[in-house]
């Protein structure tokens, strides 16, 4: 199929060296998940070296088949937001253990799969209200943020208030010189803004623990070493197969699909990846890949996959066609052999990239109608609940049952599919 211009209708034309230049800046701009994802899913007990190769090959892998068989410059990674939730709201806060997590993971992949495969997807989309995905999707961002600004010690667990600022330190001094430092690249609109805040701020972070503090930030631990697939298989299938976690694989399943078709969506309006109706190229095929991402991430050890919304930064470069997102997949193939150096990464260098991947994903309260309170409420305690009950399916379910009791009282008449997940979220809440 051939790709036009949205505003021109004119073909848009692709050349090697385009779509190479493209693939590569796709890659700068999403290879700081390859040192965040394995930070966060570390705090769920999972060894480092075995997140950093699963990421690896989830990254390659579905970023290979989007180019492939999608034929979209889409990369695919494990998705911000999912990774906070399998650790901070699944195995820490209710207590699973991370290869019981990596089931639901592999379960919810394989409904995701589903639902594509038998286009149940828009059944599915059309019962979630948009108001609820937007306060969803703030929520997430404020609750990454949250995390953030903790890793930092920036903000610490008080007894009288619950959370406080935390002292002044070196390290909490390092966090506000690299969240300023790649807050400006990212006004700068530079290429992997992200990754060179995180490498900016681990490079800055090697001295003056040392001269200030007499703390040793940073700690060598050598250069490359053998990939580690410890966690491969290692997930508990028959495990996650329990009614407490029906809540926990619908979280992951819904979204991943909000944020696959958000992603998708937003690039084809803005890059003309349109067909002659106006709809996105290739969306089937695209969701098809998001499902399989996320029904490997379980198998080799890794929260959910998705397609990134900084795969805008390689289209914006040009690129069109699948193959941006395969040069991408091969960029991230080197990163196995390297879990000793990016081990070395400190949560201080990656708490800046946490806190503003909030910024972007607050952006959404600005399509919240906040004049009409049917709506607002429920996108509103959504939105507010996800970080203070430190836990995204917490918000979903309080979402939902907001909106239904809102719309009843207005005398709004909901589908029956809304009314079978608000049945859900009802029943997660009585079998908790």
């Amino acid at each position: 199929m051939e790709i036009r211009d949205m505003k021109t209708a004119l073909p848009v034309p692709v050349s090697l060296s385009t779509e190479l230049i493209a693939g590569i800046s796709s890659f700068l701009a999403t290879a700081y998940i390859v040192v965040v994802n394995p930070l966060v899913l570390s705090q769920a007990g999972m060894p480092f070296s075995g997140v950093l190769t699963a990421t690896v090959l989830v990254c390659f892998f579905s970023s290979l088949m989007m180019g492939l068989y999608a034929r979209s410059p889409y990369v695919v990674a494990p998705g911000m937001g999912l990774n906070a939730f399998f650790t901070f709201s699944v195995v820490q806060g209710m207590h699973v253990p991370y290869p019981v997590a990596l089931g639901a993971v592999f379960w919810s992949g394989v409904f995701f799969l589903l639902i594509s495969v038998f286009n149940v997807r828009e059944l599915v989309i059309r019962a979630i209200p948009k108001t609820l995905r937007y306060g969803i999707a703030a929520g997430i961002g404020l609750f990454i943020t949250l995390i953030g600004f903790a890793n930092a010690k920036f903000v610490v667990p008080h007894p009288a208030t619950m959370i406080s600022l935390g002292k002044l330190t070196t390290p909490t001094l390092l966090f506000l010189v690299g969240l300023l430092l790649t807050a400006i690249l990212i006004l700068k609109k530079s290429r992997g803004a992200l990754l060179w805040g995180i490498l900016a701020t681990t490079l800055l972070a090697t001295l003056p623990g040392r001269l200030f503090s007499g703390e040793q930030i940073v700690v060598w631990k050598g250069l490359v070493a053998a990939p580690d697939f410890s966690l491969l298989f290692c997930l508990d299938l028959m495990g996650s197969l329990k009614w407490s976690l029906a809540p926990v694989i619908f979280a992951f399943v819904f979204t991943d699909l909000f944020d696959s078709l958000s992603t998708f969506v937003g690039l084809a309006e803005a890059t003309g990846r349109l067909d002659e109706n106006g709809e996105p190229l290739r969306m089937k095929e695209s969701l098809l890949t998001d499902a399989v991402a996320t029904t490997l991430a379980g198998l080799v050890g890794s929260s959910p996959g998705t397609a990134y919304i900084e795969s805008a930064v390689g289209i914006e470069s040009g690129g069109r066609t699948g193959l941006t997102a395969v040069v991408a997949a091969c960029c991230f193939l080197p990163c196995l052999f390297l879990s000793p150096l990016l081990s070395m990464v400190p949560a201080v260098a990656t708490a800046p990239a946490l806190v503003l991947v909030g910024v972007f994903m607050i952006q959404t309260v600005t399509k919240i109608p906040w004049n009409e309170w049917e709506e607002a409420v429920p996108a509103f305690l959504a939105m507010v609940l996800i970080p203070y009950s430190y836990s995204i399916t917490q918000g979903i379910i309080w979402g939902f049952l907001s909106y239904a009791g809102m719309k009843t009282a207005a005398g709004r008449r909901m589908s029956a599919a809304f009314w079978v997940i608000t049945a859900l979220c009802v029943a997660a809440l009585v079998f908790e």
